[in-house]
């Protein structure tokens, strides 16, 4: 959970295991507006345990 504050688009390739559409959606939420890249890395990271 800490990575997904600090780095949120490292933190669902950690999960995912791969540079798919999740890795492209938190990279480019964290780019716009780093909160939002937050809140998705969390919330992939809760889905996928």
């Amino acid at each position: 959970m800490l990575l997904a504050v600090l780095l949120p688009p490292l933190a669902v390739y950690r999960r995912s295991g791969k540079f798919g559409a999740a890795f492209w959606v938190g990279t480019l939420l964290t780019l716009a507006f780093y909160l939002p890249g937050v809140v998705f890395a969390a919330w992939y990271e809760r889905l996928r345990r």
